[in-house]
């Protein structure tokens, strides 16, 4: 599922316009960085999951083409835990 495919699903889901709903996902995108960008950053959503940034330290990778050895830089990456409801539902059949 695509951005518009998913603004299509929430406009039909919620009985709203596909510009109110593009304006609803994109508010949601919006203030799920910027919690994430604060000290503290992690957003969780009962049921559904939580978001949270870690840190990746620095680490010695190689270049798959030559084999030579590269430094690869500690970085910030956001992280994505499914919650207990949403694991349960993807699991049943």
């Amino acid at each position: 599922m695509n951005k518009a495919e998913l603004i299509d699903a929430i406009a039909s889901k919620a009985g709203l316009t596909k510009a109110d709903s593009k304006k609803a996902l994109d508010a949601f995108t919006d203030a799920v960085t910027a919690a994430l960008k604060k000290k503290d950053g992690r957003v969780s959503l009962v049921g559904f999951g939580s978001f949270s940034v870690s840190e990746r330290k620095a680490r010695t990778g190689r270049n798959p083409q030559t084999g030579k050895e590269i430094k690869i830089p500690a970085k910030k990456v956001v992280r994505f835990k499914a919650g207990a409801d949403l694991s349960a539902s993807v699991a049943k059949k």
